[in-house]
């Protein structure tokens, strides 16, 4: 909508990305390649980076969102009631494995392309749980259930990408290329009811973001009208990490 050739990337099927990129360019014109992509894999994100230069010539922006949380991407019965102590140690070596060394990787591999040209524009996704602990009772469903908290794999490599987005904006500051970060939180997709209601008693402007509003926050750090910023943290958020 504002005017970019895109990219998507995701591990999904590559016939589901194609369908979405073909949707994005009926309705609003350009380009778009889909490009199915393992993060966690170097060779993958290598491929990616590759048909991307094939097909645009170079990359201009990187948005990293790519991630998982172990409670909805396991089987919901693999995890444990328990909220730490008895946290299983393959759902959090998978976490690391794609939210910690799966950025590390898509981002290096982006950046060397960024360097040939000393221009590029990263943006990475980090979470509120980046910023502040989870609030538990966000997750409760209001029965006995035992699934009432946000698992600590989520949190804790979530935590780990403003910081990693300021090393690279200091680090790659004079050869061109900035990094941001945005922080959104609570955006509404299809939540069950009782979630809703949670969030809207909890969150200080009363209610979930719509995706729309998210946009803007994307297209001002991609733009220059963000050209004197790198290294800073957008917090999307309602002001839930302001109470």
């Amino acid at each position: 909508a504002a005017g970019g050739n895109l990219v998507l990337a995701d591990i999904g099927s590559l016939e589901k990305i194609k369908e979405a990129g073909r949707e994005l360019v009926y309705r609003h014109g350009g380009s778009c390649l889909s490009v199915q992509t393992d993060i966690s894999d170097p060779h993958s994100v290598s491929e990616m980076v590759r048909k991307t230069v094939v097909d645009l010539g170079r990359v201009d922006v990187f948005i990293h969102c790519a991630a998982i949380d172990a409670k909805f991407d396991a089987r919901i019965d693999e995890i444990p009631p328990s909220s730490f102590e008895m946290f299983p140690l393959e759902a959090w070596e998978r976490s690391v494995e794609v939210n910690i060394t799966g950025t590390f990787l898509a981002i290096q591999a982006v950046v060397k392309e960024m360097l040939k040209r000393n221009s590029g524009n990263i943006i990475t996704v980090a979470s509120t749980y980046s910023l502040v602990a989870p609030n538990h009772s966000l997750y409760d469903r209001g029965d006995d259930g035992p699934y009432k908290y946000k698992p600590v794999d989520y949190v804790a490599t979530k935590s780990h990408v403003p910081n990693f987005t300021r090393y690279l904006a200091t680090t790659y500051a004079r050869q061109g290329i900035r990094a941001n970060c945005i922080v959104p939180h609570g955006v509404w997709n299809e939540h069950p009811e009782w979630f809703i209601q949670n969030f809207e008693r909890l969150s200080p402007m009363g209610r979930m973001c719509k995706v729309s509003e998210l946009r803007g926050p994307f297209i001002f750090l991609a733009s220059d009208a963000s050209s004197y910023m790198t290294g800073s943290t957008l917090v999307v958020d309602g002001g839930w990490t302001a109470w």
